[in-house]
C-alpha cells in the first residue's frame, strides 16, 4: 500500500497540482495586499474616503444599541449585519487574480505558438521503392535509381 501511495504521489500531475496550489496561496496573500494596501486606499479616496471594508448594514442590532463606529464595534456589541464592503473587497481581489491569471495564460498561449511555428520542415524523405533515406528535393533515388513523386 506504501508503495502505491508513492507512486501515486510521485506522478508528474499531483506533484505540478501541489506546487500550483501553493504558489496559487502565494499569490493570493500578494494580491490581497495589493488590493487592500494600494488600490483601494485611492478608490475609497475618490469615493470621499470610503474604506469598503468597513461598510456594513445593521439587520438587528445588539445587547448595545447602535450607532456603531465600526463593523468590529457592530460584532462586538452582538449585531446582525450584512458586510457588504468585504463582499466589494473580495470581489475586486477575484477581478484582478482572473485577470492576472488571463494575462498569464494569454503569454504562455503565445509562447507556445512560436514554439509551433518554428518548426523546421525535414530535410529528408525515404524512397517509396528502397526506403533509403533521401534529401526532400531529390527526384530520383540515388540508391535504387526510382523515380520518385
Amino acid at each position: 500500500m506504501f508503495k502505491e501511495f508513492k507512486e501515486f504521489v510521485m506522478r508528474g500531475n499531483v506533484i505540478d497540482m501541489a506546487v500550483g496550489i501553493v504558489i496559487g496561496v502565494a499569490f493570493g496573500g500578494i494580491v490581497n495586499s495589493f488590493v487592500s494596501d494600494i488600490i483601494l486606499p485611492p478608490i475609497g479616496m475618490l469615493l470621499g474616503n470610503v474604506d469598503f471594508s468597513g461598510l456594513f448594514i445593521i439587520l438587528k442590532e445588539g445587547k448595545i444599541a447602535g450607532p456603531y463606529e465600526s463593523l468590529d464595534a457592530a460584532k462586538a456589541a452582538g449585531a446582525v449585519t450584512v458586510n457588504y464592503g468585504i463582499f466589494i473587497n473580495t470581489l475586486i481581489n477575484f477581478l484582478i487574480i482572473a485577470f492576472a491569471i488571463f494575462i498569464l495564460i494569454r503569454n504562455v498561449n503565445r509562447l507556445k505558438k512560436k514554439e509551433e511555428t518554428t518548426v523546421v520542415a525535414p530535410a529528408t524523405k525515404e524512397c517509396s521503392y528502397c526506403l533509403s533515406v533521401i534529401p526532400v528535393n531529390a527526384i530520383r533515388c540515388p540508391h535504387c535509381t526510382s523515380e520518385l513523386k
